[in-house]
């Protein structure tokens, strides 16, 4: 073979199959494990589900509470 040629070696290949495969891993489960993305977007839509009833209790017992005043007030 000529020394002037120039190409990709066998170990280079693999090396770089190796590193990407690795780097894939890595992305997979920081994507699907239970602190990754998906894991986080789910607690948060739980929180958000569990506050939103929250307020809407809090909202109710408000209206509630100035419907009985204006009630007492005799003004409805």
């Amino acid at each position: 073979m000529f020394k002037n040629e120039r190409g990709i070696t066998l170990v280079a290949l693999v090396v770089t199959i190796i590193v990407l495969l690795i780097l894939a891993g890595v992305a997979i489960s920081l994507t699907l494990s239970d602190y990754g993305i998906f894991g986080r977007a789910q607690n948060a839509t739980q929180k958000y589900d569990e506050a939103a009833k929250k307020e809407n209790t809090m909202l109710q017992e408000v209206v509630n509470t100035y419907d009985n005043y204006v009630q007492n007030l005799g003004l409805n």
